[in-house]
């Protein structure tokens, strides 16, 4: 655009300071996206010279240095999403003990959000079709997946995939022009076979990676009643591969059989979560509201990068919402998507050490947030991340901000369920009582009866005979994180 002087590193999506790695990484990744080989959009040939343009001269270093002196100062802006930090203290204290500090992470779309359209799908249903699936829980998928079908819009692109003990592609890839037929492939579904989930998941992402595209929002949905067997690493390797590329994975564990702590593991590789159905007739509406939840993408994710400090630990972080649920802490850490009416909600927790306390300032978290937004061509530059606090001789008097001190209350359920899971696990049974014991008085006092009395029950069976129940594990997990998203909806209205 003449008389428009053109920001290089705005071009690439980096900050200023990015290494000549960062920079070359950015720019095959931009090229990747609006070469015109692939893209014919009108204007993309126009960006993609502009791309060559930056990465031309900031991937030379004197060119580089020559730009940048030509440049006015480094005014740190995004106008796609806004974000705020909340601290649960004002300052640290110069203690010779660990002390814990939280920040809750706010990211969300811009106020003309709801003004952008939103984003076509590129989706695949991943479905568990082993013999423990026959009766209704075959017939309550078949009706949610032609469900999902109907729902389909003309611009996205739909497949399913099948597995037991292999894998079969059973309604490939495409733009969604045959709903009679594929409704029909979706009928003729019979459960036979074992559950290995690497066969059906390494298909489903290489369906989605067929027709990957920046401008779609790139999702697996996984449905399976089982656990898998020997193969739990492999699909977690596949999930890492699937995030670089930008693909979401979605876990949903049909009765109490299957591995919530693994299928977890695996959706938090992309920033994902895992959801628990105990009864067949509610697999229709997860998984509709999942689509629902799709379509209304703003940003698919939000990516933490930061240089670890040194005294400090990153202990924890859990996902508040859109979707609850604990983030895998594995650099990069990939927080999870921003709904156009949802933000992002992330609650991390610090430990500090005595020897990072010498200092009048201590740097909590050196990093960035990188986002990615579906209906933007060019790239985003990442919005930087350098948070501080001071360090004071006695603890401030200023109490926290509410909405910061609700967030751990509000986590207390859920990580208290966490503690006795993992007590039981150590064999340490009477600590996972008590703990137990715990939540059902919190939950009393939130007038949670019968989950109190779930709680409760799981801490008897403990005590006696040292195992849970067939449901225990899972209906107390997923319900306490259920009860933490409907508090934060609360507070919202």
């Amino acid at each position: 655009m003449p008389g428009t002087k053109l920001d290089h590193y705005a071009t690439l999506g980096v900050l200023r300071d990015a290494t000549q790695e960062e920079i070359k990484r950015a720019y095959f990744d931009a090229a990747q996206r609006l070469h015109p080989d692939k893209n014919l959009a009108p204007g993309e040939t126009e960006l993609f010279l502009e791309i060559q343009q930056a990465y031309e001269t900031l991937s030379n270093l004197k060119r580089r240095a020559q730009y940048d002196a030509t440049l006015p100062p480094d005014i740190e802006q995004n106008s796609v999403v806004t974000h705020q930090i909340h601290f649960s203290r004002p300052s640290l204290v110069k203690l010779n003990e660990p002390q814990l500090i939280y920040f809750l992470l706010e990211v969300s779309p811009v106020e003309e959000a709801d003004k952008i359209p939103a984003p076509p799908l590129n989706i695949c249903l991943v479905l568990d079709r082993s013999t423990s699936m026959q009766g209704e829980k075959m017939d309550m998928v078949k009706a949610a997946a032609i469900q999902v079908i109907r729902g389909l819009r003309a611009q996205d692109i739909f497949s399913v995939v099948t597995f037991s003990d292999r894998a079969e592609v059973l309604i490939p890839a495409s733009l969604h022009t045959e709903r009679s037929k594929q409704e029909s492939r979706i009928q003729m579904l019979h459960p036979s076979g074992a559950t290995e989930i690497f066969r059906g998941l390494e298909a489903g992402i290489n369906e989605v990676r067929r027709n990957r595209d920046p401008s779609r929002v790139n999702h697996v949905i996984l449905l399976t009643d089982g656990h898998t067997y020997g193969d739990e690493q492999a699909c977690l390797e596949l999930a890492e591969q699937a995030s670089r590329q930008n693909i979401g994975i979605t876990g949903m564990g049909i009765g109490n059989e299957w591995n919530d702590i693994f299928l977890d593991a695996v959706a938090g590789r992309t920033g994902g979560s895992s959801a628990y159905i105990s009864k067949p007739k509610d697999i229709q509406q997860l998984l509709v509201d999942k689509f629902k939840a799709l379509v209304s993408t703003y940003a698919d994710d939000v990516i933490l990068e930061f240089k670890e400090q040194e005294g400090i630990q990153m202990n924890y972080a859990f996902r508040l919402q859109p979707d609850g649920g604990p983030v895998t802490l594995q650099q990069p850490l990939h927080l999870g998507s921003i709904l156009l009416d949802t933000p992002l909600h992330v609650l991390f927790e610090l430990v500090v050490q005595p020897p990072a306390l010498r200092n009048g300032r201590i740097i909590l978290v050196d990093g960035s947030l990188k986002i990615s937004i579906a209906s933007r061509p060019t790239p985003i530059p990442p919005i930087r991340l350098r948070l501080s606090r001071d360090i004071k001789p006695d603890p401030g008097a200023d109490p926290p901000p509410t909405k910061v001190l609700s967030a751990p209350s509000r986590l207390t359920l859920y990580r208290l369920q966490e503690r006795a899971r993992s007590a039981a696990e150590e064999g340490n049974y009477e600590t996972a009582s008590r703990h137990l014991h715990n939540l059902a008085t919190h939950l009393l006092a939130r007038g949670e009866q019968q989950l109190a009395k779930t709680a409760l029950l799981e801490a008897d069976q403990l005590e006696r005979m040292h195992t849970w129940s067939a449901d225990g594990t899972k209906e107390i997990k997923y319900k306490t994180r259920a009860l933490l998203l409907t508090s934060a909806k609360e507070k919202e209205r």
